[in-house]
């Protein structure tokens, strides 16, 4: 009995292993504790960073419409409660990103620094959320500098009771 409960509870306490590439499904996954050339920072570090006016960059992605709503109906997306003063940028997690949305995030990204690739990032999503670990990974191989990576996302940043704001996706110009 108990070697039976042991072997159920191993993929539980599995650690996910930082893969070479992108992550490119099943976003909602335990995710590995390190990023290679990142720093990894729990939501007490975010928010010491967030005192400091580092750039936030939220990763989360946008609900799609859904395609069938009967005409008429009035679609109004999840209200996004997030760090106060994050851009969000939604959709730039995939494992791969149409040109547009590479272009839109490299946009987001030099408006958030105002062009410092050198300037500290943090990039989120939620608790478990790959979506995340791709964004910081990209943001890497764009050149930028001080990428630190919060695994916990806005879930950790809500449970340490740190004031929210509700964001809208950024828009350039």
């Amino acid at each position: 009995m108990r070697l039976a409960l042991a072997l159920m509870l191993l993929p539980a306490l599995a650690v996910a292993q930082e893969p070479d590439g992108f992550r490119m499904a099943q976003y909602r996954a335990p995710v590995p504790e390190t990023l290679s050339g990142a720093t990894v920072i729990s939501a007490q570090d975010a928010h010491a960073l967030w005192q400091q006016g580092a750039a936030f960059i939220d990763v989360l992605p946008r609900p799609p419409k859904p395609d069938a709503l009967p005409e008429g109906t009035i679609w109004r997306e999840k209200p996004r409660q997030s760090i106060p003063g994050a851009i969000w940028l939604p959709n730039v997690g995939y494992g791969e990103i149409a040109e547009v949305i590479d272009a839109y995030f490299r946009a987001g990204l030099d408006h958030a620094t105002g062009g410092d690739s050198a300037r500290q990032l943090v990039i989120f999503c939620l608790d478990d959320c790959w979506m995340s670990w791709n964004a910081a990974k990209r943001a890497l191989g764009y050149g930028y500098s001080a990428v630190a990576w919060m695994p916990t996302g806005s879930d950790g940043w809500s449970a340490e009771d740190y004031p929210t704001e509700q964001l809208h996706p950024w828009h350039p110009g």
